[in-house]
């Protein structure tokens, strides 16, 4: 659950996971590059007679042609020079826009020794305005770029399918956001440095739906959890289990409403049967255990003490 970024840099750390190293692009000293006369609104039209700007890797391309040319808008428009394609240390290349001071500021694509690739908007020798960055495991950035990071409102696509839209801070999912994976389980909600934080709703694929707080990606607070076949539970989490105190229903009308611990019955409770018979009293482990109270279909109490579930005869 949660998604980091970590979008520019050297994408050859990138693993098919959730966290992704943090990686930067190093400033060089630009050296006189021969210069192309093109139409800048159309930067990656000029790809096909540009071969150094195609990724040497498979994935990449193969994810490049799904999604199509990346598609430029005005933010971008820049008098600045359209450079040929350079070779930087490391095996990375850029081509595109740069200043009167030689740092890379416009447009222009950035390809990693590694095939990963960033097409976008620059500023300052850095990926600022709007870009889109896949990976060389396949997955992809689009969005709003800062300081070579993700920052702002962007989609992250994982080359699984999994898909998170929303807000970033400095590489994070930050602020508000939908996540969905492939098997049809959605999160919406809000997130903080990386992870599920604060109010969301989170419905897993069978129908299962949990509307409350998280903690660092895990179900912590007070929420309503209700299951694919009825059953429902309101009341508070800790570290995805009931804990605390809360009620929960049946379908057939049970109820029970007092304390969990470590989702089980535990501490104080009463249980309610459809057919008007309880249990007032002390729980362990999911049983009744210590003093309690039952009272039948007609009212008549039995009191004493009971051990795991059943009643100690006095």
């Amino acid at each position: 659950m949660g998604n980091h970024c970590s979008c520019i840099g050297h994408p050859a750390s990138n693993e098919a996971t959730d966290l992704v190293e943090v990686i930067y692009i190093e400033e060089k000293n630009m050296q006189q590059e021969e210069v192309m006369t093109v139409n800048e609104t159309s930067l990656e039209t000029v790809q096909q007679t540009l071969q150094d700007c195609i990724s040497s890797n498979d994935r990449v391309r193969l994810v490049e042609n799904r999604l199509g040319p990346y598609k430029f808008d005005n933010e971008g428009t820049s008098p600045n020079v359209f450079f040929a394609p350079e070779s930087i240390s490391n095996g990375c290349i850029y081509t595109g826009q740069k200043d009167i001071t030689g740092q890379r500021s416009g447009r222009g694509i950035f390809i990693w020794a590694d095939g990963s690739k960033y097409t976008g908007n620059w500023s300052e020798d850095k990926a600022n305005g709007k870009g889109r960055l896949i990976h060389a495991d396949g997955d992809v950035y689009e969005g709003d770029w800062v300081s070579d990071k993700a920052h702002g409102s962007g989609k992250y696509i994982h080359f699984n399918g999994a898909v998170y839209e929303g807000q970033w801070v400095n590489d994070q999912q930050e602020g508000f956001g939908i996540e969905i994976w492939p098997d049809g389980a959605r999160y919406k909600g809000c997130y903080g440095a990386g992870q599920k934080q604060g109010t969301g709703e989170f419905i897993w694929s069978d129908g299962s739906c949990y509307t409350g707080e998280f903690n660092e990606n895990r179900i912590e607070g007070k929420g309503v959890y209700i299951w694919k076949d009825g059953r429902k539970y309101e009341g508070d989490w800790k570290n995805n289990k009931m804990h605390g105190e809360g009620v929960f229903e049946w379908p057939d009308g049970r109820t029970y409403s007092g304390s969990y611990v470590d989702d089980k019955k535990d501490g104080y409770g009463e249980f309610v049967w459809p057919d008007g018979k309880n249990y007032k009293g002390m729980w362990k482990g999911g049983k009744q255990h210590g003093w309690g109270t039952y009272a039948d279909i007609n009212g008549i109490l039995r009191q004493g003490e009971w051990c795991y579930g059943k009643k100690v005869d006095n």
